[in-house]
Parts: structure tokens; C-alpha cells; sequence
């Protein structure tokens, strides 16, 4: 669902006006029953707009998983066959996902895949979920759900797409009690937020993301500035999809969890891997990292690598994503071992962090290795530094291109002053929800959209 497109909110309001007016002739008896069934409805509808085949592949995942569970939770031996599932369960996401890569790139046999494979909008975000409700019902002996209950915890419309990828014990028991509710302070709440990640997506990532310029040549400035366009870009997309997606919980009574906490603030590699993506962080830190031995045992390091090796993988199938998890790897490992009771370095922490996670997002951005390698090669080299790239960079920012994105740079470092009083004040983002707050970002995203439809990045994952 593309909450940045007019078309989402229509047919939204759409599905919700049908619901409820055919509701007032539902008797009260049967009203509980038939909000959930009309919660389902509503999203399975908007799984269709998106795409026949993200519907089509989402309901096979969905079925296998519930037809699976049913007949494994009969079975004496149900963590024996918890495997087989988790296996089938993957195999749409392998193929769709991973199966050029590795076809092409790691089994040198290009013709066996396309390459333009359409991959299914969301695959990784619900895979995820139906492989940890697997897990949780079968390891901890938990009773399988009703199907209709299970159908709004698989395809709960706000995150469905692109998380937060929600736990069974969090989200199953709100939609076995979902009811549709007039509370005025529950809108006003969601509300709130689904005006901070909409200015987040369609004010700064939308704008940002035109000046992002793929070819620096040799320029070791142009690559910094690149870099920094792109961490400010997806963080302002994918975290404006879910402040979205938490608002539009919020509005129907439904408790979602916070998916970011101001990441780019964070004091040392692993505080940043603690508010990014934190479902995800913590989705590898249950079902990976800790099975694995997590730091308990003697092989800690090579089970961090591994963790973020899969993770790299998870964001994409190229060799760019796995140096990017590598990585990060490799960053909280140098962490851990340098400042073993944490960095407790300050503002240089910050600094320090915000540094290597900018470098980072080259790895992640560049999907042609040989431009990531010359892009490399021109950061360690001196000459990437010369007068003559810092005047050619200098040049360009004077440029009417480099005004305005030094402009929405500016209007990103307000951001970051509010994140970092809201974190002061002990909640994430507390300070966007004010009143003169709030309507300074709608004016602005109505006055700065670039009113053209951009996809939302994580879309591709």
C-alpha cells in the first residue's frame, strides 16, 4: 500500500464507508464477528490494488503456513516438522527474491532465471512474520488460532507490506478483539502520526531523492554528499511508511510497534542497529542470533557476522548487499572488543557512528560493483581530495540543484534538533506531535510534495 498515492486513501475511505454502512444492519449480536470479517475483506481488497501477484503470492504463504500449522500442532513430534515449513515458507522468497542472483551471479547459469523477475511487494516483511508465528506457536506449544483471526494478524493492512514485522504475543490478541470504535482520542493519536511519516516521505525523501547523483566520478566530496543524501533519503522514506502504518494502527484501535527511534542520533554501531529497523534487529536477534548462541558463547564474532551477512541479503540479493552487512558486522564487532561496557564517548561517539553508517550506504546504494569499487578506491586515495575536487564539488553546490538540496539538508538538520529533544523529553518523536508542530508539517508537505508518485523503497524488500 502506498500511502504517498491519493489512490490508497480513496479506496480506503471506500472500503471503510461500504464496511460500516452495511454494518448498522448487522445485529448487535453478530456486529463482533463481522468487524473482524470486514477488517479482513478490507485488506485483502487492498492487497489486490496493489498487485494480482503480491495477492496471489501473499495467500499461498498465508494458506501453507495455516494449513501447516494445523496439521503440525496434531502431531506428537511438532518440532521436527517445523522445519519442513519454515522451508516452504521461504521458497517463494528465494525465488522471487534470490533466484536470479543465484542463478546468474553464484551458479554462473544466466539463462535459467529472467532478470526483470517481478518480485511480490512485501515478500520479505510477511515472510518474516508467518516464519516467526511458525516458530512461537510450534517451540512454545501455543493453541493454532481461528482462521479469521489468523487472516488479520497475516495481512493487518498498515504494516503488511512494509512491517513493523509484528510478533504473534503483540498483535494476534488485538485482532481476536478488534471491533470497529468511534474514539476520538485514538484518531486524534494516529492521526498525529501519520502527519509526521507522511511530511517524512513526501517533503524530504521525495525531494531528496532527485539529487542524488549515481556518477561522482572522482570526486571523494560528491561521494560523501551522496552518501549523505542517500542515508537522509531511505530513512525519511522507511520511516515515514511506518510512522504511517502506526498512525493508521492507532486509528483503528490496533497497537503497533515503534519501527525507528531516531537511528542517526545513536552513540555507538550497536545503539543504531537498536533504533533502526528495530522489528527486523529483533526478529534476527530472536530467531538467528540468540539459537546460534548469541554472545554467550565463544564464537559471538562469527555469529554476528553471520546475522548480518543474512541480514545484508535480506535487503537485497547483490554482492553490494552482503559487503554492506559484512560490514556492519565487522563495525559491531570492532565495537564490542574496543568498549566493551560501551563507547561512552559523547558527542564523538555520535559522530564516530554517524561517520561509518554514512559510509556505509554506498555499499548498500551501489548495486554495479565495478562503480562501487572505483568509488572506494577514489575515498582512499588522496587525489579523490584535491582542490580541484573540492572546487568542482563547491561549483555544483552553488548550482540551482545544489541550493535546494543544501536547502532540504537544512530543513533535515530541524529534524534532527526535534528528534533529539523529543528523546530528551524520554519518547521518540514526541515533539513532532504538537499542535503548531503539526501544522508547520502539514503546510509544508502540501507547499514542498513534489506531487510526483514515488514508490516507497522498501517496497522492493
Amino acid at each position: 500500500m502506498n500511502f504517498a498515492e491519493l489512490r490508497f486513501w480513496l479506496l480506503l475511505a471506500g472500503g471503510l464507508f461500504l464496511a460500516l454502512g452495511v454494518r448498522l444492519g448487522i445485529p448487535t449480536r453478530s456486529r463482533d464477528r463481522y468487524d473482524r470479517v470486514a477488517l479482513a475483506l478490507i485488506g485483502t481488497s487492498l492487497l489486490v490494488a496493489v498487485s494480482w501477484l503480491t495477492f496471489v503470492v501473499y495467500a499461498g504463504v498465508m494458506g501453507v503456513t495455516y494449513l501447516g500449522l494445523r496439521w503440525i500442532v496434531s502431531q506428537p513430534s511438532r518440532r521436527v516438522w517445523a522445519y519442513p515449513l519454515v522451508a516452504v515458507q521461504l521458497a517463494p522468497l528465494l525465488f522471487y527474491k534470490y533466484g536470479y542472483f543465484l542463478t546468474a551471479e553464484v551458479l554462473r547459469q544466466p539463462g535459467w532465471l529472467a532478470a526483470d523477475l517481478v518480485i511480490p511487494v512485501g515478500i520479505s516483511f510477511y515472510t518474516f512474520q508467518k516464519v516467526a508465528f511458525v516458530i512461537d506457536t510450534v517451540h512454545r506449544g501455543q493453541a493454532l488460532p481461528g482462521f479469521l483471526d489468523y487472516t488479520n494478524f497475516a495481512g493487518f493492512f498498515p504494516q503488511i507490506v512494509a512491517g513493523p514485522i509484528e510478533r504473534r504475543e503483540d498483535l494476534l490478541p488485538q485482532m481476536v478483539k478488534f471491533r470497529f470504535r468511534w474514539d476520538p482520542a485514538a484518531l486524534d493519536t494516529g492521526a498525529s502520526w501519520v502527519v509526521v511519516g507522511l511530511f517524512l516521505k513526501m517533503c524530504l525523501a521525495d525531494n531528496l531523492a532527485v539529487f542524488l547523483q549515481r556518477d561522482a566520478g572522482a570526486n571523494a566530496y560528491l561521494i560523501w554528499f551522496n552518501n549523505l543524501l542517500f542515508a537522509l533519503r531511505i530513512y525519511f522514506d522507511f520511516a515515514g511508511y511506518s510512522l504511517v502504518a502506526l498512525g493508521l494502527g492507532a486509528c483503528f484501535g490496533v497497537r503497533l510497534t515503534l519501527n525507528f527511534a531516531s537511528p542517526y542520533l545513536a552513540a555507538s554501531p550497536g545503539e543504531f542497529w537498536r533504533r533502526w529497523h528495530i522489528t527486523l534487529s529483533q526478529w534476527f536477534r530472536d530467531y538467528v542470533y540468540i539459537p546460534m548462541g548469541g554472545n554467550r558463547v565463544r564464537t559471538w564474532a562469527l555469529n554476528l557476522l553471520v546475522v548480518f551477512t543474512v541480514s545484508g541479503l535480506w535487503h537485497g540479493a547483490g554482492w553490494n548487499f552482503i559487503a554492506w552487512g559484512l560490514f556492519h558486522g565487522v563495525l559491531l564487532i570492532v565495537a564490542a572488543l574496543a568498549w566493551p561496557k560501551g563507547p561512552g564517548l559523547g558527542w564523538m561517539g555520535r559522530l564516530l557512528t554517524l561517520g561509518a553508517v554514512l559510509f556505509s550506504w554506498m555499499l548498500f546504494y551501489e548495486t554495479r560493483t565495478e562503480v562501487l569499487l572505483e568509488n572506494l578506491r577514489t575515498l582512499a586515495s588522496p587525489v579523490g581530495y584535491s582542490k580541484a575536487a573540492l572546487v568542482g564539488f563547491l561549483g555544483w553546490l552553488k548550482s540551482a540543484n545544489g541550493v535546494v538540496a543544501s536547502a532540504f539538508i537544512a530543513l533535515s538538520a530541524g529534524v534532527f534538533w526535534l528528534e533529539a529533544r523529543s528523546l530528551a523529553r524520554g519518547e521518540a518523536y514526541s515533539e513532532f506531535r504538537r499542535p503548531w508542530v503539526q501544522a508547520a508539517l502539514i503546510v509544508l508537505t502540501v507547499l514542498l510534495s513534489p506531487g510526483v508518485s514515488n514508490g516507497f523503497i522498501y517496497f522492493a524488500f
